[in-house]
């Protein structure tokens, strides 16, 4: 392949050059929106799959393909921001929206259960763009030091640094070969019956693992033993291994994961057990850089006033357009400061209570957990130890690979 060829998703060899070309369902739906003419089920999907296709780059080895969730922030954002430095009431209106946009493409991508690169490109852009407006327009007006722009640059380090173990293995379950070959096989499995949360009982495991191993039902159905610690194991019938205790199923990832917290659209990765401290280290790095970084831009452009009153009251932020900006930018950190603090809080509550995010979930639907702090965290009290027991038992994650059982070797 030359710099610009590639394979599109039919097999078939193409070229960058005929990237608007060749689109049966382009040009059926470009001639039915001109004669006022509803789409065909399913053309929409088609066209957004061939525009999702045809999106390359030339590259050496053939044109590489380029995902679509990660060009609306490169682009939007720095749209926005100058747009909402224009006038007072045209940054509240797109201060105001952009936190409703986020969500509605969060809930618009969970319900379908789609990973998306979109929020990691986000929170990646946001930072950089943050970063080269502090340099390009802070610093220059002389009111920060050296040292300080090192605590900022270091912080922003310290936080990509954690985030990149973060995105690493949460602790995904091994899958076994016969599993993975299955799999591949698309062979179904219609003989067990799932219940509500993904699992099924503990008493038609047998039968499950039966055709998955070798077909002695009553050797596996043991396999619904309980651990050491008296808590029983799981069966997953999308992975059709035997989980242990706290470990669940991403549906995104399509994985188990050991002591699963959640899945993070943040990094685009699940937190579970391998990288639950490093996403704590990320949050805590990018809590204080964040802060740190809007008070020295709010005392660059708002000297008279402290932090938390030039953030609501600031006469000369809109005197030029460079402090309008700035003040513009202040306000977009502040929001997505606020809205990563509060996850922190959260799971800061919850390492204290010993409880990870999925656990009070289904606590919440069963009605087995209390409600403490008003809500902010719920203690199913079956794991919780103490605070310092809790929290020795976070820090201690990870620590040693996990012991694989004779259920897991077989």
């Amino acid at each position: 392949l030359c710099c610009c060829e590639y394979v599109d998703r039919r097999g078939e060899r193409n070229h960058l050059a005929a990237c608007c070309c060749d689109c049966e369902d382009l040009d059926e739906g470009c001639e039915r929106w001109l004669t006022c003419k509803s789409l065909p089920p399913g053309a929409l999907e088609r066209i957004t799959a061939t525009v999702a296709d045809r999106l390359r780059v030339p590259w050496f080895s053939g044109a590489v393909k380029v995902n679509v969730s990660l060009v609306p922030p490169l682009v939007l954002l720095p749209v926005f921001l100058h747009v909402a430095a224009l006038h007072f009431l045209l940054g509240l209106v797109i201060l105001t929206s952009l936190p409703v946009l986020v969500l509605w493409y969060y809930y618009l991508t969970h319900r379908r259960k789609e990973r998306t690169l979109f929020f990691l490109s986000l929170g990646l852009f946001s930072l950089g763009y943050m970063y080269y407006l502090f340099l390009q327009e802070v610093v220059p007006r002389g009111h920060v030091g050296y040292t300080q722009v090192v605590a900022v640059t270091c912080g922003l380090i310290l936080m990509l640094v954690a985030l990149s173990r973060a995105k690493k293995d949460p602790g995904y379950l091994p899958i076994s070969a016969s599993n993975e070959k299955s799999s591949h096989q698309g062979l179904p499995n219609k003989s067990v019956k799932e219940s509500s949360n993904g699992l099924h009982s503990i008493t038609m495991l047998g039968a499950a693992s039966s055709r998955a191993v070798n077909g002695e039902a009553k050797g596996n159905a043991m396999m619904s033993a309980k651990e050491p610690g008296g808590v029983k194991k799981d069966w997953c019938t999308k992975c059709q291994l035997v989980r242990p205790a706290r470990a669940g199923h991403c549906r995104l990832c399509g994985r188990c994961v050991r002591r699963l917290d959640h899945h993070c659209v943040w990094i685009n990765n699940c937190v579970g057990e391998q990288n639950h401290q490093a996403f704590i280290l990320t949050l805590c790095c990018f809590m204080l850089t964040a802060v740190y970084g809007i008070i020295l831009t709010l005392h660059t452009i708002c000297r008279e006033q402290t932090p938390f009153v030039a953030l609501f009251y600031c006469p000369g932020a809109y005197s030029d357009y460079s402090s309008a900006l700035l003040f513009t930018c202040v306000w977009y950190s502040a929001i997505v400061t606020a809205g990563m603090g509060y996850v922190l809080i959260i799971q800061l509550l919850n390492i204290s209570y010993n409880v990870t995010e999925r656990e009070a979930r289904l606590a919440l639907r069963d009605n087995a957990g209390r409600r403490l702090l008003g809500g902010l965290v719920i203690d199913t009290g079956q794991y919780n130890r103490g605070f310092l027991c809790n929290w020795s038992h976070f820090w201690s994650l990870g620590s040693s690979p996990p012991q694989r059982s004779a259920e897991d070797i077989v």
